[in-house]
């Protein structure tokens, strides 16, 4: 800017080219001496820093354009505008080059030099599909061009064609923007952008790192408490109000949850929409599960979701679909990517944003568990071996989990009131003074076929089959128990004892002493216990 400046800097001059008076203008003899004089530099550090102020595009030559050196003598130069220069670091992009070359196409009627048209001709198949766009803002800048002063029009004509001199250099020329193998790590990327990224990913996710702000409850490997994987497993019921925010932060971390994928179908579903969610799923399966069935995956996927009249079709473009159906003839993981990504940002552009918004998602924060912080039991000795406890295997939570269902749908009885029904069956009852009157005459008990069981150990049968007259007195209830504990635990109701005496067998009813005299020998029999009886190693039961 200090070469430009009217008291301290080169003279610059109206000079006429052709028929075209061009102002500002300046001689290559006049930028080597100020350079020189300025600098306090020999001539050949001049010379060389002059050529490289006209080959990164600062100075452009008026007479020969593409002859990037500084000529010590009278060829005419002129200052780049700031909006052309290098240190502007904005990209030359293809669509912009487009529209340079149809501009100049249109204004020589077709005459483009021979790289020229090449460029025009790889740009027409590359962006073919805004190049409507790229002829309609040609045609704007050359009706607005033909609207300027004639000086202002050839001055602007000529930044242009120095500009892209420099950033589309032609064969033969050097590029100086080429930097070699460092070209890839693109040099001209603004390192400032990315600090400030790194900054703002750091502090969007401060509270979730668990280095820098701890995790709650407690650091399940230093207290040995288990609670935050029970509270941070994947498909919990409740999750954490921590875990429920980080859905917000992008669609991406959503996404990875598992419970946020079932919390964002819950609210795909209301909208109608749940087939996007399943295809992205089955999509993913496909890429990344069992690749021997990766034929029969996609036949799925396509009668599922692709197919004409399919049961849950998804809405894509008509050049996916093409993409997709043509590559499912000979299918492999990545077949469905393009149907993929396209459903991928259909949700990430339209469903995210309502579903943060949505009840379904303030509902479920609404819920969400805040854990306390569990405080370290601080040991006397912290020299001595602690207890450490693994972790329940699944298998044995899944049988615990089982069994609480189990006990869930079965009738809970009561043992102790059984059994004292059982001491009021079988203790005699004696008629008291005061309820003479009350006491009805005994009846014989009704015989029942085959021999008769054992007092001590009645059997649940011939309890339930007794008169109806005790059963209103003690009512149905210990023939409903009986009945249920008979059916439900048949194979479980009796115990075998095996190898006892023959002396502590137990008789029927009147047989008590007609075999008295063969129990001489010690013989060995089996012994029923009913549930309710305790066994005893000697002598008879009750």
């Amino acid at each position: 800017m200090e070469m430009q400046n009217p008291d301290t800097g080169i003279k610059t001059q109206t000079q006429r080219v052709m028929i075209t008076n061009i102002p500002h203008a300046v001689a290559g003899n006049d930028i080597f001496q100020w350079i020189l004089q300025r600098l306090q530099i020999t001539n050949e550090e001049a010379l060389h820093l002059g050529d490289l102020f006209v080959k990164y595009g600062y100075i452009y030559p008026l007479q020969e354009p593409k002859n990037l050196t500084l000529r010590t003598d009278g060829s005419l130069y002129r200052f780049q505008t700031p909006y052309f220069w290098p240190a502007q670091n904005w990209p030359a992009d293809d669509t912009d080059y487009a529209i340079y070359l149809a501009k100049k196409n249109i204004k020589r009627k077709g005459i483009l030099e021979e790289y020229e048209k090449e460029h025009y001709n790889m740009l027409n198949k590359k962006i073919n599909y805004k190049w409507d766009f790229v002829i309609m803002q040609a045609k704007e800048q050359y009706k607005a061009g033909k609207e300027r002063k004639k000086a202002d029009r050839y001055a602007l004509d000529c930044q242009e064609r120095a500009y892209w001199l420099v950033n589309r250099t032609p064969p033969g020329m050097l590029d100086v923007l080429e930097y070699g193998i460092d070209r890839v790590t693109d040099p001209s990327e603004d390192k400032v952008n990315q600090v400030r990224k790194l900054v703002k990913y750091s502090e969007q996710f401060l509270s979730n790192d668990p280095i820098l702000s701890g995790c709650l409850p407690s650091n399940p490997w230093i207290t040995d408490d288990p609670d935050f994987w029970d509270l941070n497993a994947k498909l919990v019921e409740i999750p954490t109000r921590m875990r429920v925010e980080r859905w917000a932060f992008n669609f991406s971390e959503l996404i990875r949850d598992p419970k946020g994928r079932q919390n964002f179908q819950l609210f795909l579903k209301k909208e109608f929409s749940g087939e996007n969610l399943s295809f992205w799923e089955a999509c993913e399966d496909l890429k990344y599960g069992d690749q021997s069935k990766v034929k029969e995956k996609a036949e799925e996927i396509y009668k599922l979701f692709l197919a004409p009249g399919a049961r849950r079709w998804i809405n894509i473009d008509g050049t996916t679909m093409g993409i997709t159906v043509k590559g499912l003839k000979h299918p492999h993981r990545y077949v469905l990517d393009a149907a993929q990504t396209h459903i991928y940002m259909l949700m990430k552009k339209d469903s995210y944003g309502r579903y943060l918004k949505s009840p379904v998602y303030k509902e479920m924060l609404a819920k969400a568990v805040v854990p306390q912080e569990t405080v370290k039991k601080s040991s006397n000795f912290p020299f001595g071996r602690r207890h450490l406890r693994s972790s329940p295997s699944p298998i044995i939570l899944r049988q615990q989990e089982e069994e609480a269902k189990a006990k869930e749908a079965a009738a809970t009885v009561d043992i102790t009131q059984v059994m004292s029904k059982l001491d009021r069956r079988t203790t005699p009852r004696l008629p008291s003074p005061s309820s003479s009157h009350l006491h009805r005459p005994q009846q014989a008990a009704p015989q029942p076929y085959g021999p008769a069981p054992h007092t001590a150990c009645p059997s649940p049968i011939s309890m339930a089959l007794e008169s109806s007259e005790l059963q209103q007195e003690d009512g149905c209830e210990v023939l409903v128990v009986l009945l249920h504990l008979f059916f439900v635990s048949q194979h479980s109701f009796f115990q075998i004892k095996m190898d006892i005496p023959l002396e502590s067998q137990i008789c029927p009813i009147g047989s008590e002493g007609e075999d008295g005299q063969q129990r001489t020998h010690k013989d060995f029999a089996k012994e029923v216990i009913c549930p309710w009886e305790s066994p005893t190693e000697q002598g008879r039961a009750g």
